[in-house]
């Protein structure tokens, strides 16, 4: 089995980059086999990733490929009915995608704090944040860990609030074994963006067991047409013809992305025990620095390990940990800066940071370790030790 591994900029040999892009031969050989095909967009591929895709996350869903995972949240609120006069609850501890897509269809974003342990969105705040006018709430499942999904939908359920998985960072993440999105959810949308924990360059995946929902979205996310052009060319003369019967999008998968997805998909297991080895080296090697360390997982939760964000205690200065970081060459990235601390969002809601005490605090001392597939065990060993020499 052969390899192939691509980083955004080329190292010494004691590098270690933030993310690492791996990708098999047989992966690379069957977007050369598309490209041969002469049948690059939504086509084949796309349908039979989606048929593999809906079967692995399980509990009857549908699936239904995107350009994104910000498209596939944008053409689900719409399927939702969200617009003007409507507010949507968001965890302000996400990226901006996740808020955008609710003023794409002019309603208003309600931001709320997030839980101090798991950094997802804290259930009891939602408590607070509802109102007649809500019509939605966003779950981020921040850096793969799940949210407290049973407490959200008891909350949203009696009073006819959808609830929406931002499972951007959420695969393979599960409750009790079930994956985010074969839930009670009204949907789950998943990235395939180049650093996920499956891949196809860009693109997204909606999963749903509403079948009014997914039917919406499969027709939104492509101009609002009736049956997609592949469709068109295979099935004879008499469908040469097609009809524009809602407003829609240009927010389709092609069969490239398809067919990466197709063998990333294939991985995804071995790809999480992977992070979860790591992530585990982690918890154990560097316990005993005056470092806030993720909590682990309970029994019942897969976590995805997406991200590995530490938190650096007063004594010290984060400018000083990154500078260390960055003179041993170690990568490393911040996941995330708030959305109340951003330019728009502050200004729009008149946000400041003693409504977000948690997330303040923690955006003010994070930072996200490399944790991906791809990585060695000499290359994680030299992490911990730079890490660890931080605080000689």
């Amino acid at each position: 089995m052969v390899r192939i591994f691509l980083v955004r900029v080329m190292h010494v040999s004691d590098d270690v980059p933030f993310f690492r892009l791996e990708l098999l031969e047989e992966e690379v050989n069957s977007v050369v086999s598309v490209l041969r095909s002469g049948w690059l967009t939504t086509g084949p591929q796309v349908a039979l990733f989606e048929q593999e895709f809906a079967e692995f996350i399980g509990g009857g869903v549908q699936a239904a490929a995107v350009a994104s995972n910000t498209a596939g949240m944008h053409i689900v609120l719409e399927a939702l009915g969200v617009g003007p006069g409507d507010e949507v609850i968001v965890p302000t501890l996400t990226f901006t995608a996740t808020a955008e897509v609710v003023r794409y269809l002019g309603a208003e974003v309600v931001f709320v704090d997030v839980d101090q342990q798991s950094l997802c969105v804290d259930p009891e705040k939602i408590a607070a944040a509802i109102t007649p006018r809500s019509r939605a709430i966003l779950a981020v499942h921040f850096g793969g860990r799940p949210c407290d999904m049973a407490r959200i939908y008891e909350l949203a359920e009696p009073l006819n609030i959808a609830v929406v998985d931002d499972a951007a960072h959420a695969l393979p993440t599960a409750i009790n074994g079930i994956h985010v999105g074969a839930s009670s959810s009204a949907a789950a949308i998943f990235s395939f963006y180049a650093n996920k924990p499956m891949t196809t360059g860009e693109g997204g995946m909606i999963v749903s067991r509403n079948q009014s929902v997914i039917d919406r979205c499969r027709i939104t996310r492509l101009h609002g047409i009736d049956h997609d052009s592949f469709a068109r060319s295979t099935t004879g003369q008499s469908k040469w013809r097609y009809d524009v019967i809602m407003p829609g999008f240009k927010y389709n998968m092609s069969d490239i992305a398809g067919s990466l997805g197709r063998g990333q998909l294939l991985r995804v297991l071995e790809s999480h025990r992977k992070r979860q080895a790591i992530a585990a080296r982690y918890r154990e090697e560097l316990a005993d620095l005056p470092l806030i360390l993720p909590v682990w997982p309970q029994s019942y939760q897969t976590h995805s390990w997406h991200l590995y964000p530490v938190q650096l205690d007063d004594s010290m200065r984060r400018d000083e940990f990154v500078e260390h970081l960055s003179r041993h060459r170690i990568g490393f990235s911040v996941h995330y800066t708030p959305l109340h601390q951003m330019t728009y969002w502050r200004e729009r809601y008149g946000l400041s940071d003693n409504q977000f005490p948690v997330a303040t605090q923690y955006a003010g001392r994070c930072i996200s370790l490399p944790i991906f597939p791809s990585m060695r065990d000499d290359e994680v060993s030299r992490v911990i030790a730079v890490v660890r020499s931080a605080f000689k």
